[in-house]
């Protein structure tokens, strides 16, 4: 499609009645330039519920506002990355700016998105956020808002998602285009996770705004819900994986001896699986215990590793230990190895 408009603002839309008309107030009462041609393009996803008629009911504000407005529909519903996949299709922006139903941006969000998208028309420029209720997901909240812009592609398998949220997403055509779209499998696939890592994988790059752009709703009608944990974990370590453990050929230390670190230890692949030299820990307990035996593996012998404190523990590390959840002893204790992150260790928490 010719590029016609300035700014296309995607919006994916199944059964979003209780959110979409807060929605598009967002989109109605946004401060950009008034020279940039803005339209907003909606895809209905199968909604069975009034989603329709709130779209049209608001459709004769935005445009007198002077923004275009672009509605399609399909059913039944295919999923979140089809139903952007399609609202983008039938848009006409040179960038893109992708906000979900139940979400609802600050006025700023266009003006100083597009200001960064059209210095780095290569990025996917995200923003920090709010969430809405205040009190949910505080530690992930933090951790998404607080991370430098090395870490922006440093922890990119940290996360059970990208390191800026999809929902804050904004970006040129042409990085939409180079990714070509996003995973139509459907229900259950976490499509921005995979988009943005074939974007890294291109050469693509990540960029955040200062600027609190979204309040971003948590409810348990949630998509994000409909993702089980095991796929995003594949994802991740697939890339943990490719991209660090492959070229760590002398070894390396899995920092957590419980839970998350054995997972990590029994999910690997047999060759990388063997070049693990130890876990570390601080629990006296664990230290106490001074191996774990891979009781499950069909090895014989089956596979002892050791547990060791940290202060003795050799570099590269794998760190499956949880930020902000120790009053700060983990950071100090991390910080106390002068590590250099992505290439000393990486986090997998």
């Amino acid at each position: 499609m010719d590029q016609d408009m300035d700014i296309s603002i995607i919006i994916p839309v199944h059964n979003a009645e209780r959110w979409l008309a807060a929605c598009l107030q967002s989109v109605a009462d946004q401060d950009q330039d008034p020279r940039l041609r803005v339209e907003v393009s909606v895809y209905l996803d199968g909604s069975t519920d009034q989603s329709a008629a709130i779209l049209e009911h608001f459709s004769c504000q935005l445009r007198q506002k002077g923004y275009t407005v672009v509605v399609s529909s399909g059913s039944p519903a295919h999923g979140v990355g089809y139903a952007k996949n399609r609202a983008v299709a039938q848009s006409s922006g040179r960038f893109l700016c992708f906000l979900d139903a139940d979400d609802v941006m600050r006025p700023c969000r266009l003006r100083c998105q597009h200001e960064e998208a059209a210095k780095f028309p290569d990025a996917i420029v995200g923003g920090r956020f709010v969430r809405d209720p205040a009190d949910s997901t505080e530690r992930y909240t933090r951790w998404a808002n607080q991370l430098s812009p090395r870490q922006l592609t440093q922890q990119v398998v940290t996360s059970h998602g990208p390191t800026v949220i999809m929902p804050t997403w904004f970006c040129s055509r042409a990085v939409f285009d180079r990714v070509d779209g996003f995973d139509e499998s459907g229900r259950g696939t976490p499509e921005d996770l995979i988009f943005f890592y074939r974007h890294l994988d291109l050469g693509g790059t990540v960029r955040r705004v200062p600027d609190e752009v979204l309040v971003y709703r948590y409810h348990p009608d949630a998509a994000t819900f409909t993702i089980h944990e095991d796929t995003i974990w594949a994802l991740r370590l697939e890339r943990l994986c490719r991209h660090w453990l492959v070229d760590w050929t002398a070894g390396f230390t899995i920092w957590n001896a419980g839970k998350q670190g054995r997972k990590l230890y029994r999910s690997l692949p047999d060759e990388l699986r063997d070049r693990v030299l130890a876990f570390c820990d601080v629990d006296e307990r664990k230290l106490r215990q001074g191996v774990y035996i891979y009781e499950n593996s069909e090895l014989r012998p089956k596979p002892r590793v050791p547990i060791v404190h940290f202060s003795k523990a050799q570099k590269p590390f794998v760190i499956c230990v949880k930020m902000d959840l120790t009053g700060g002893q983990f950071e100090k204790n991390l910080a106390s190895l002068g590590l250099e992150e992505a290439k000393d260790y990486v986090m997998f928490s």
